[in-house]
């Protein structure tokens, strides 16, 4: 049997201004400063943010070797990320945040198993919220 896993520890993004990334997190999810700093054995700076209620953890890195080039997700690697809420009146008070904040969205796009709204970062990475409306337990035998 295989050994299991418990979540996902992190998730780190290259970003090509972390500055601008940090600010523009922050301001859009509430994330908090956790620790970050210079890696000078792999010539990159990068801060950890945690959201203070999932405890979900991002790092963003701006590596000294980004050529500056925008995010694509039909190169090998990270196609989107995509957060959860908890229900169809959060997924509507994100859009209504995005809007807020003047962040480009595609409206809530909805499917049979899942509602959905998409927005892209400062560096063109593409982010979700999304509403899973079918219940994994009865999957997962849970």
């Amino acid at each position: 049997m295989a050994p299991t896993i418990t979540g996902i520890s992190h998730v780190d993004l290259s970003v090509t201004d972390l500055e601008a990334s940090v600010r523009w997190y922050t301001e859009l999810l509430g994330l908090v400063p956790l620790f970050g700093g210079r890696n000078a054995d792999h010539d990159y700076d990068v801060q950890y943010l945690i959201e203070p209620t999932s405890g979900v953890v991002m790092g963003f890195e701006q590596h000294d070797a980004n050529p500056g080039t925008p995010f694509d997700e039909r190169r090998v690697g990270l196609d989107h990320l995509s957060f959860n809420v908890a229900d169809r009146a959060a997924l509507d008070a994100w859009r209504d945040r995005l809007d807020e904040l003047g962040i480009a969205h595609s409206g809530i796009t909805e499917e049979d198993n899942w509602d959905v709204l998409v927005l892209r970062d400062p560096d063109n990475i593409q982010l979700e919220l999304f509403l899973l409306k079918i219940d994994p337990s009865a999957i997962l035998g849970g």
